[in-house]
């Protein structure tokens, strides 16, 4: 059931059907995109306006969805000539969409049944300032066996990690807490925002940075979404040696402390920079450590432990 938050409105209709776009979003994914594209035709909710985005698979994907646009003609299908990576082959779908509320599907992942219709209704439930309604996830593995929740019980009657609801800006720098699959955007809210930056090699972190600056976030406390955990996955490939992930989170960082107001704000960011140079000294990415404390000497004073991780950087650069 929904959390009961101070940001419900009274006033809404549940009559009306908005349009949903879901964006589906495919490289290399044909081991697992019948699943995923079958979890769309499962959806209980009908108001629905479907992309098929192939991002220059080598796998037989596009074949795949090449069948699936031809049985289901309403559907578009964008079959991309040369790898774009994830945010600008979303963009390239979004920019020429019409839905009012918008899903980032990875095609690795899937749908349950009533996640649309369930994240439209909590939408519709409460203020327009919400710009996106997350909720919980199942973890699969590659087989698609059962291996746990995002959001798990506590032991205490709550749920680890934590799920915040409203004005979300210093939580989401401070933790990560939003099972990414599961997220429900409205539009206005990526529009204001000119889409995903198409400079990261990833979208989430930089989403919830900017989108939380000016818009509440609202958990919705159903599993809605099966995350397919994988070695091919892209949250699989965060923070290995020469991943890419790492330059765009320092970039993220950067425009958190240009938006940052408060101190409790910066004291939450200063917190993911200490989690970001640890993860960085880990994986022997010297110069990624020293531009985080670089980043952490404009937010908060070091402490003895983060200059001896500055000392390590220099060290071995």
């Amino acid at each position: 059931m929904m959390p009961h938050t101070p940001f419900v409105s009274s006033q809404s209709s549940l009559s009306k059907a908005p349009l949903v776009t879901v964006v589906a979003l495919c490289h290399n994914h044909a081991a697992f995109l019948r699943e995923a594209l079958d979890s769309i035709l499962s959806q209980t909710y009908a108001e629905l306006e479907v992309w098929l985005v192939d991002d220059a698979s080598s796998d037989g994907s596009p074949a795949i969805l090449q069948e699936y646009a031809v049985r289901h003609p309403a559907w578009h299908l964008l079959l991309l000539s040369e790898n774009v990576g994830n945010c600008r082959a979303f963009n390239r779908a979004f920019q020429q969409s019409l839905g009012e509320f918008v899903i980032d599907f990875a095609t690795d992942d899937v749908l349950l049944p009533e996640r649309v219709a369930q994240q439209v209704a909590a939408f519709q439930s409460a203020e327009p300032a919400v710009g996106m309604v997350y909720s919980n996830a199942e973890l699969i593995d590659e087989s698609g066996r059962l291996v746990g929740l995002h959001h798990r019980p506590d032991g205490r009657g709550g749920l680890r990690p934590v799920p915040t609801s409203g004005w979300v800006f210093a939580e989401v720098l401070r933790r990560y807490f939003i099972s990414t699959p599961t997220m429900m955007m409205r539009r206005a809210c990526l529009s204001q925002l000119g889409g995903y930056d198409e400079t990261l090699a990833y979208e989430d972190f930089d989403f919830w940075v900017r989108a939380s600056r000016g818009w509440q976030f609202l958990y919705l406390d159903e599993v809605t979404t099966r995350k397919r955990k994988h070695p091919r996955s892209m949250s699989s490939r965060a923070y290995q040696r020469h991943d890419p992930y790492l330059a765009s989170t320092i970039r993220v960082c950067e425009k958190a402390l240009a938006l940052a107001r408060t101190p409790d704000e910066r004291a939450a960011l200063a917190t993911r920079l200490r989690w970001e140079m640890r993860q960085a000294a880990r994986r022997h990415r010297p110069a990624e450590a020293r531009a985080l404390f670089d980043l952490l000497r404009q937010t908060a004073r070091p402490t003895p432990l983060d200059w001896a991780l500055a000392a390590w950087s220099r060290a071995f650069s």
